[in-house]
């Protein structure tokens, strides 16, 4: 059985082994020491503070979506295993039936996320530096009729 559902407590450690090993796989561009030292900023910080819904399925957590403030998407990572299945299409339709607009930031170099946020009708408002990281990201976003 599919479901999306809001993230609950505990669930925190399937979302941390997803946000990890996505964000590894999908920013090689990055040194992984970066992505080691946010590990815990993302865990005790940012995702408490987010609305964050996952995909599960078959009693597995296969993908996640957070929102900041309802209106910008802190994160959308999907185990790269079970990447181009349709789930992050499947977050963000379920996000944008209480959502009209929606921003995020992405890297530049993430080719492979700019193409999927540009085919599911974001575009790019905006191009700026991340100051954690020092890599250049793009500003994008989508608006949707109600």
């Amino acid at each position: 059985m599919t479901i999306i559902r809001k993230m609950g407590d505990s669930d925190i450690d399937s979302i941390m082994d997803i946000w990890f090993q996505s964000t590894v796989d999908a920013h090689p561009f990055i040194d992984l020491h970066y992505w080691e030292k946010s590990y815990e900023v993302v865990k005790r910080e940012y995702l408490p503070q987010s609305k964050t819904l996952v995909f599960e399925e078959g009693g597995v957590i296969k993908g996640f979506i957070s929102l900041i403030e309802e209106a910008f998407i802190g994160a959308l990572f999907i185990l790269p295993r079970y990447q181009h299945q349709g789930i992050g299409k499947k977050l963000l339709e379920a996000v944008f039936r209480h959502q009209s607009e929606l921003t995020l930031a992405v890297y530049e170099e993430n080719k492979n996320a700019v193409l999927f946020y540009k085919k599911m009708g974001f575009q790019i408002i905006d191009r700026q530096l991340n100051v954690d990281s020092g890599k250049a990201e793009y500003i994008m976003k989508k608006r949707v009729l109600m």
